[in-house]
């Protein structure tokens, strides 16, 4: 399991460099909301991966970086998962509170996997603003990827 985790996580940490670019690019002409999606990924990623290590967390939810700041969260993100794969039980349950304060209690494999199908989810709907600007956008089909 931690083998397919990684190979998720680097698949993502890779396309998430991609559209940094392809933002960066056509920043002007997307849509308002298609880079606070992006860092809305970049956060949740996060604030997930300081829950698992059970260490405080410096984003919020909804935060806007900078723009030139995102490949480094990013790259931040990736190394700190990468630790988690390697130092946490997937079977380990979690508790956490959410930003509500609401309490849960969650094992690490389903936040890993939420986190990855979370990131899927707005990845699509970032894909889906580029083409509603009548911009090709970037493959990121994981197959595709892999091939």
């Amino acid at each position: 399991m931690k083998e397919f985790y990684r190979d998720i996580f680097e698949y993502h940490h890779h396309f998430n460099q991609k559209l940094i670019g392809e933002i960066t690019t056509h920043f002007n002409v997307l849509p308002e909301r298609t880079f606070p999606l992006f860092c809305h990924v970049l956060n949740a990623h996060h604030i997930w991966n300081s829950r698992l290590l059970g260490i405080s967390n410096s984003f919020t939810v909804q935060q806007v970086h900078e723009l030139s700041a995102c490949a480094s969260i990013d790259d931040a993100n990736y190394a700190t998962t990468l630790r988690i794969l390697d130092d946490i039980d997937f079977n380990k349950m979690i508790t956490y509170k959410t930003f509500a304060g609401s309490e849960f209690t969650s094992r690490v494999n389903d936040i890993l996997f939420h986190v990855n199908n979370h990131s899927t989810h707005h990845k699509a709907q970032i894909i889906s603003d580029f083409r509603q600007k009548d911009i090709a956008p970037i493959a990121l089909d994981y197959i595709w990827y892999k091939r």
